[in-house]
């Protein structure tokens, strides 16, 4: 049982002499011993390590193993996917999605014969049932059905659908050891797009449908090669599934030769409108170079749905882009200077929420109380009175990345209660010191409780993949700075109130317009 001390992003903790003391009551006098080790941490902080023995081996009830389960829910980082050897099996590339039906977790990343990315074997899977505010994990399972012969399999993105109870597992399948960067040079694409299904959580799995024919058709002829999230999809109130992804574009050619040097990558989405029937993709996000991204939907003001788009560039701060038909399209993105992005960036993971409760507790920089936040069924714009620029979102934003500018360290949490308002992104809540990677959110909104899947290491972020169960209180106790009015280096409200605007005016021509736009 690890008890780490405070640091590192940690929260408020039972001092360890009471917890020891509490822990060694629960024995029967004259059958406990304890071995107490301290250890550096890679913060610089420490851990202790309270190893209990007892004599009564019959007594399951008080074993290491149940006390450990039982203390671990949601203090303490678990790791799922152990690298084997430095320069042989490591799992990188996590996505994870919750089952409420099940109450289950299920954590799917790459096995790889090396850290590279052309020595993708395929993925692998592990569920965590989950009680109360800790999660019992099965042993790990390879999917070999979410492969195709002679290629390599890559890029996890999950998505459930309520209705049917449905869980799509999308992923590429790349040929043999043809790496990203030959596709792009060579303008020639060797990913093909594929999923398999699962109607019970997980526990079995369809065959692989290969999509690309479906989705991309004769498309593909000017996209050098693409991949879905990797992360999780969503589906939204109305019922469309969402899968992110993104294209390497080659805008044109030079008569009957491809020029590959031209292609620049952009996200779009993938989508269904028939529970997962048939799919279809919409427009690429332009004109701003955007790579791996994840989507999130929030309520905007007038009680409209939009669609937030958060997506990795190579600029060295993430970009933020809206749509307002449901993405199949997007509004030109934007740079988000709250959020960086180290050299050549990195993943990150978005999910969306509706507090519980708002604690009196929480104030704005100014130390002022944050405004309240309507509770209850949503109503139309005409009827509700639209709030001030700065006030809190019915929906709320948890954002996951390396908060370092410079390198991949220190995995953060950053929270927004003003999704549709510039610059409106907390401080961030460390959740691991060290080198970190890429990492994917869950969240369960009717229990308060959220879910990360991140790659950590002492000395690199490919030693494993580990998970972690946190609560609202603890985010809103931890993050610092505003999250409810712009921030300090940000423009005045003005530019928030317009980006507001532009969604709600966007929503309004499109209701106004006969039939349903497809992208073209």
């Amino acid at each position: 049982m690890s008890v780490p001390s405070p640091g590192c992003g940690q929260g408020p903790l039972i001092p360890f002499c009471l917890l020891s003391t509490y822990l060694m009551a629960l024995i029967p006098v004259g059958t406990q011993k304890y071995l107490l080790n301290k250890r550096r941490r890679p913060c610089g902080s420490h851990s202790y390590s309270l190893i209990i023995f007892t004599n009564d081996l019959e007594d399951k009830a008080w074993t290491t193993n149940e006390v450990m389960e039982e203390v671990t829910s949601c203090s303490f980082s678990s790791p799922l996917f152990q690298q084997e050897d430095k320069r042989g099996v490591t799992y990188r590339i996590p996505a994870l999605i919750y089952v409420p039906p099940a109450h289950t977790f299920l954590a799917f990343a790459e096995k790889r014969s090396s850290s590279k990315d052309e020595d993708a074997l395929h993925l692998v899977l592990r569920r965590g049932l989950r009680t109360g505010q800790s999660v019992q994990w099965e042993p790990l399972k390879s999917l070999m059905k979410a492969t195709l012969p002679g290629h390599r399999t890559m890029n996890p993105c999950p998505v459930w659908e309520r209705k049917s109870g449905y869980v799509y597992l999308f992923f590429i399948c790349v040929q043999g050891h043809v790496t990203e960067r030959q596709q792009i040079m060579s303008g020639r694409n060797a990913a093909r797009l594929c999923f398999i299904c699962s109607q019970d959580a997980g526990h079995s799995w369809s065959d692989v449908r290969d999509l690309t024919e479906e989705v991309i058709g004769p498309e593909v002829t000017h996209w050098a090669t693409f991949a879905v999230g990797p992360g999780h999809g969503i589906q939204l109130q109305s019922g469309r599934l969402i899968i992110p992804a993104y294209a390497y574009y080659i805008p044109f050619w030079f008569f009957c030769f491809r020029l590959p040097y031209r292609a620049r990558p952009h996200s779009l989405m993938i989508y269904s409108d028939d529970l997962g029937a048939t799919w279809h993709h919409g427009r690429l996000i332009k004109p701003m170079v955007t790579v791996e991204c994840e989507v999130a939907e929030v309520i905007g003001k007038a009680g409209h749905p939009v669609l937030y788009c958060s997506a990795r560039t190579p600029n060295r701060h993430r970009a933020e882009a809206l749509s307002i038909d449901h993405g199949e399209c997007f509004q030109k993105p934007v740079l988000s200077h709250q959020l960086c992005e180290p050299p050549h960036g990195c993943q990150g993971s978005v999910v969306s929420f509706c507090p519980l409760e708002i604690p009196g507790g929480c104030q704005n920089l100014a130390g002022e109380d944050a405004p309240a936040i309507q509770q209850g069924p949503l109503l139309c714009s005409s009827v509700r009175p639209e709030p001030e620029a700065g006030t809190l979102s019915e929906s709320w934003l948890l954002y996951s990345h390396p908060t370092n500018k410079k390198r991949r360290v220190d995995l953060g949490i950053y929270l927004n209660q003003s999704p549709l308002e510039a610059a409106c992104w907390s401080r961030p809540w460390i959740l691991h010191c060290g080198p970190c990677g890429y990492s994917d959110l869950a969240a369960l909104e009717n229990e308060g409780l959220f879910g990360c899947l991140f790659e950590c290491g002492t000395k690199q972020e490919c030693e494993q993949i580990a998970f972690r169960l946190f609560t609202d209180r603890e985010i809103l106790s931890h993050v610092q700075g505003d999250c409810s009015t712009p921030g300090m280096n940000s423009e005045p409200s003005k530019s928030n109130s317009l980006r507001t605007q532009l969604c709600i005016e966007g929503y309004r021509r499109r209701q106004s317009q006969p039939g349903q736009w497809r992208p073209g």
